[in-house]
């Protein structure tokens, strides 16, 4: 029973997993600084009354650059090829604040339903210029009261085969980029993309995220270069790689040995379920294939996966209202994930994207940033169930937005 006078704030009767019946949480300075059964304190409280209390969700794939065109565009249906062609068609005409005002839509939405961590991938290219890059660095400015927000700069369509963009990834890494990304599948020669990428993080000391065997056909990959590069460059765990749709079609024996390979290399994956099955499959006439990558039973073999949000609202993915809680739901059903395994869903939107993103001080822990959602269920699983919203949520201790619950007008 801690005594203090020194708390800025505390929540009182917390539901957190782990622990046997609600606790209070102590905050000052931001931080959390007590978690107890019984706080006595003199603070401002705030009553959580046995709601579930999470450490905000953790989007490990968004993108913000290319958000928010439905209307501008006449791609409506279409597969990849057709998405990445009709984006490519605008970015010439994107402004710093054109992206702006989009991204500042998405980030929007994004801390309202929990999100306080999030990786957003930007397009970097003749095309595009460095123009989004500097909407999205004045986004995160702009918007860490409420997220914080890593940027991943890649080539989305090609590096070896497009002349100039790999001297623009080059100024943005020096820039301030947080991580770099590639999209081989796009590249003329996608080894030799995989190759310089890695080359260049190792440069800068960076992170890679690729964009990976986006599609339906197992008879080649480009994953094994990847993990090849990453064990060779001693890249373990700092790799992730995002889609890998191939994956849904191995056999089981095929799949073991590639969740194997990942393992072994330290290379996480990150699952996007409202894209990926939006895309995925449209050349089939019936018994359509999910093209989702099972990334339970890719924990099975201790590969590191989460689940993001990637495009919202746009040719690649005409959905979106940023809540990591539904993906999860989404992926649930899509998987045919039964109770038993909810829990782990929940983990693919908080816990294991911490751990692709390396936040060493994610967490509700003594020490580490307050950063908290309240969401209207008794437990986090319930949530997933039910889709429940997140009623308030807090960043550094203090509240970035509220949604009071729905209430009844009965006659």
């Amino acid at each position: 029973m801690p005594t203090d006078s020194a708390f800025d704030l505390i929540f009182r009767q917390a539901n957190l997993g782990g622990h046997d019946g609600p606790v209070d949480i102590g905050i000052s300075s931001g931080r959390i600084a007590a978690i107890a059964q019984r706080i006595v304190a003199d603070a401002p409280e705030i009553v959580i009354d046995g709601r579930a209390v999470l450490p905000g969700f953790v989007d490990s794939h968004v993108h913000l650059d290319k958000a928010c065109l439905l209307g501008r565009c006449g791609h409506i249906r279409g597969g990849l090829k057709e998405a990445i062609g009709a984006v490519s068609a605008m970015k010439r005409g994107f402004t710093v604040e054109d992206v702006h005002a989009r991204g500042a839509q998405v980030l929007e939405k994004a801390i309202t339903k929990g999100t306080t961590r999030m990786r957003t991938h930007l397009e970097v290219d003749p095309r595009a210029g460095l123009r989004s890059f500097e909407a999205i660095k004045a986004l995160k400015r702009d918007y860490a009261w409420g997220l914080d927000l890593s940027i991943c700069v890649f080539p989305q369509e090609g590096l070896t085969n497009d002349p100039g963009t790999e001297e623009l990834l080059v100024e943005a890494l020096r820039d301030g980029a947080d991580v770099l990304g590639g999209c081989p599948y796009t590249d003329s020669d996608p080894h030799l993309q995989i190759e310089r990428l890695f080359c260049l993080a190792e440069r800068f000391d960076l992170d890679l995220d690729f964009h990976l065997d986006f599609d339906l056909d197992p008879s080649w990959m480009h994953l094994d270069e990847v993990c090849r590069q990453a064990l060779r460059r001693g890249y373990r765990n700092r790799v992730a790689i995002g889609h890998v749709t191939k994956l849904s079609v191995l056999p089981p024996d095929a799949f073991a040995r590639a969740a194997e390979r990942l393992a072994e290399a330290g290379i996480a994956v990150t699952v996007l379920p409202a894209t990926d099955l939006y895309l995925m499959g449209r050349e089939v006439t019936h018994n359509v294939p999910r093209g989702l990558t099972p990334a339970h039973r890719l924990l099975a073999h201790g590969v590191t996966c989460s689940i993001a949000t990637n495009n919202v609202l746009n040719p690649f993915t005409p959905f979106g209202d940023c809540s990591l809680l539904r993906m999860a739901n989404l992926y649930a059903n899509a998987a045919q994930i039964g109770p038993d395994g909810f829990g782990d869903c929940i983990d693919l939107v908080t816990t294991l994207p911490a751990r692709l993103m390396r936040l060493d001080d994610y967490g509700i822990a003594v020490g580490n940033p307050a950063d908290l959602i309240v969401l209207d269920s008794r437990t986090a699983t319930d949530a997933l169930a039910e889709i429940a919203e997140p009623v308030l949520g807090f960043k550094k201790g203090r509240q970035s937005f509220s949604r009071p619950a729905a209430s009844l007008n009965k006659p």
